[in-house]
């Protein structure tokens, strides 16, 4: 009897761990971009790295594909994180299918975050109006030049200024205004109404750009949506090696957390900066030195 109620407790403590791990689902998309910039596979690697060694969030579990995940994974997802150039469900093989697969995911309530160039959407992947399901998943979206109802812009800045926009929201816990150089997408779309965003989505961050002419620009942003899921996009980083700032790194990863529907801690989600070359980047400056 002592021997069964002993297995029964077993049983039991396995089934209450794995009720409380919280599961992420990365999902990197193709890239056709040069070594240092996007570098979305090691980008997803490291994402995966700093969520399971995270110093101040226990019980994630994390699952990182390079292609388009399984029923199984979709369906213990708490949220998906994807990362690549452009929405990858849209560049991956059977796009209508995956869309299908997603919104179900979503009405469930399941998280979504796009970073830099996967929040971006094609001509191709719109309606004539721009419609698309990521924009009510996501909040917004960038836009690229071949849609035809709006284009976003993508360039290049030694050093842009980021600044927190809604100080009292979860996600902008533990980090402060930065300056990066990097490619903080501009005039991003947020809908027909004037490109004005639904009343359901925050703007995080803004910057001031370009400088020789500056306009308040929101680089990232979140929804809280109707289904009770939560989304999240931001447009950077494009550089592999900004990774390793401390700020734009745990803005991204209070963002993973409170899109899985998980706490974020008061001083935003702690980790210490990645030793990059250790992910198997494609660029030369982060490969690691062969022994003579």
């Amino acid at each position: 009897m002592k021997h069964l109620l002993a297995i029964g407790l077993m049983l039991f403590s396995a089934a209450s761990l794995a009720a409380e791990e919280t599961h992420v689902l990365i999902v990197v998309g193709p890239s056709n971009h040069p070594p240092g910039s996007h570098e979305v596979a090691a980008g997803g690697r490291v994402l995966k790295h700093l969520l399971e060694h995270a110093e101040n969030v226990s019980d994630l579990k994390v699952d990182l594909v390079e292609e388009w995940p399984s029923e199984e994974l979709r369906e213990k997802a708490s949220t998906v994180v994807f990362i690549g150039d452009t929405f990858p469900a849209n560049r991956f093989p059977h796009p209508e299918q995956n869309l299908a697969d997603l919104s179900q995911m979503m009405n469930r309530g399941c998280g979504i975050v796009c970073i830099h160039y996967a929040t971006g959407l094609l001509g191709q992947d719109v309606t004539k109006d721009g419609d698309h399901p990521l924009l009510r998943w996501m909040g917004g979206y960038f836009a690229n030049r071949s849609c035809p109802h709006h284009e976003s812009i993508a360039r290049i800045y030694p050093e842009a200024k980021i600044e927190p926009a809604a100080i009292e929201h979860p996600v902008s816990r533990g980090w402060k205004e930065f300056v990066i150089h990097d490619e903080p997408y501009t005039n991003n779309y947020f809908g027909p109404d004037n490109n004005t965003p639904a009343a359901n989505v925050t703007i995080l961050a803004t910057s001031m750009l370009p400088p020789q002419d500056p306009k308040e620009e929101a680089v990232a942003w979140c929804v809280e949506r109707p289904d009770s899921g939560r989304g999240f996009g931001i447009v950077m980083p494009h550089f592999y090696k900004n990774w390793r700032d401390d700020d734009l790194r745990t803005f991204i990863l209070n963002a993973v957390v409170w899109t899985a529907q998980k706490d974020v801690p008061k001083n935003g989600v702690q980790t210490s900066s990645p030793k990059l070359k250790t992910f198997d980047p494609a660029a030369v400056e982060f490969q690691p030195r062969k022994k003579k």
